[in-house]
C-alpha cells in the first residue's frame, strides 16, 4: 500500500476494469471541456490487482478547499470528491423543481440511504460521485460557474456538463429532466474514517 499523496491517476496497462475509464477519459478529451485545477489532496490506495477487485480507497481531504474538486480511482472508475460552498449548497434548492429525481429514488444506480437527501451526501458539504453520465458513459465536464454560457440555460446554477449528448447535473450530481441521461451521477459506498478522511468502496459503518 503506497502512501504517496497524488491527486491524479498513474497509467497502467490497459485490462477490462478500466474499458469505463477509458470511455469517459475520450469523451471528455472530444467535448474540449476547460479542465478545472485540481487540489492536492492525499490518498493511499490499495494495489492496481486489489482496486480491479473492488477494494476500498482511502482518500485525506483535509487540503480540499470549498469549491475544489479533485478525482480519485475506485473500480477502475472516476470518482469525484467535491467541498461545496455555502452559496452551492444554496443553489440545491432552486434546481428541486427543475431535475428527474430530485430524492434519487430511480433504481437503475441506487443511491445509498446516508445519500438520499438534497445534497446526496453524508455530510452536506462533500459530494462524493462516479463522474461518468448514466447516458453512455461519458465524463462530464466542470461548470461550476452560474450564468449564462453556451449549450447551458441562462439561469444556470452551476453543475456538470456532458457535452457528449448534452445531459446536464446540478451540484448534487442529479440529472435534469428531459436529458439523455436517464439517472442521477452513481454516489458510490463511502464512509468517514475521521472528519477529514474518507473510505470509498465501503460503508459498512456508514
Amino acid at each position: 500500500m503506497s502512501d504517496a499523496p497524488s491527486s491524479t491517476f498513474t497509467p497502467v496497462p490497459l485490462d477490462s476494469s478500466k474499458r469505463t475509464w477509458l470511455i469517459a477519459s475520450t469523451c471528455a478529451g472530444a467535448a474540449g471541456a476547460a479542465a478545472l485545477a485540481t487540489p492536492f489532496v492525499s490518498s493511499f490506495s490499495p494495489s492496481e490487482k486489489a482496486k480491479a477487485a473492488g477494494a476500498a480507497v482511502e482518500v485525506d481531504i483535509a487540503s480540499l478547499k470549498p469549491g475544489e474538486k479533485t478525482t480519485v480511482e475506485w473500480r477502475g472508475k472516476p470518482v469525484w470528491i467535491m467541498r461545496r460552498t455555502p452559496e452551492q449548497l444554496e443553489t440545491l434548492k432552486k434546481t428541486d423543481s427543475e431535475v428527474a429525481d430530485p430524492n434519487s429514488l430511480r433504481t437503475a444506480f441506487p443511491t445509498p440511504e446516508y445519500a438520499k437527501n438534497e445534497t446526496r451526501s453524508i455530510k452536506p458539504e462533500v459530494l462524493v460521485v462516479v463522474g461518468i453520465c448514466t447516458h453512455l458513459g461519458c465524463s462530464p465536464g466542470d461548470k461550476f460557474t452560474p450564468g449564462a454560457q453556451p449549450s447551458l440555460p441562462d439561469d444556470w446554477q452551476g453543475g456538470f456538463f456532458c457535452a457528449c449528448h448534452g445531459s446536464t447535473f446540478d451540484l448534487a450530481g442529479r440529472v435534469f429532466k428531459n436529458k439523455p441521461a436517464p439517472d442521477n451521477l452513481e454516489v458510490p459506498p463511502h464512509m468517514y474514517l475521521a472528519d477529514n478522511k474518507l473510505l470509498i468502496g465501503d460503508d459498512k459503518k456508514a
